[in-house]
């Protein structure tokens, strides 16, 4: 499996810039059950979404969708995915949920 993450990791660094190189950046955080090793039970953890679609806009440029694992909901968390990048995010989740406003940038 390690193999397997190191093959794979300049491809989805690739994935990360380009979609985050964007103006518009939909996002998401979906809650998901982890099992943690020697442990019996779940915990939740996040899979964060981010969506780089501008075809309804005319864009000829190829839609994308990056996925990030965090342990927790905490706001760390998508700040630090979209550290450096210049976009403007829009929540795509129910009302409540954690936005990005302000993160970027």
């Amino acid at each position: 499996m390690d193999a397997c993450c190191r093959l794979l990791s300049p491809l989805e660094e690739a994935l990360q810039d380009y979609v985050l190189t964007d103006g518009k950046l939909h996002a998401d955080d979906t809650p998901v059950p982890v099992l943690l090793p020697g442990n019996k039970k779940t915990k939740t953890g996040r899979l964060w979404t981010y969506v780089r679609d501008d075809r309804n806009a005319g864009s000829t440029l190829a839609p994308a969708v990056w996925f990030a694992y965090s342990p927790d909901r905490k706001g760390i968390h998508p700040q630090t995915h979209l550290a450096g990048s210049v976009v403007y995010c829009r929540r795509m989740h129910t009302p409540g949920s954690t936005s990005c406003t302000g993160m970027a940038g």
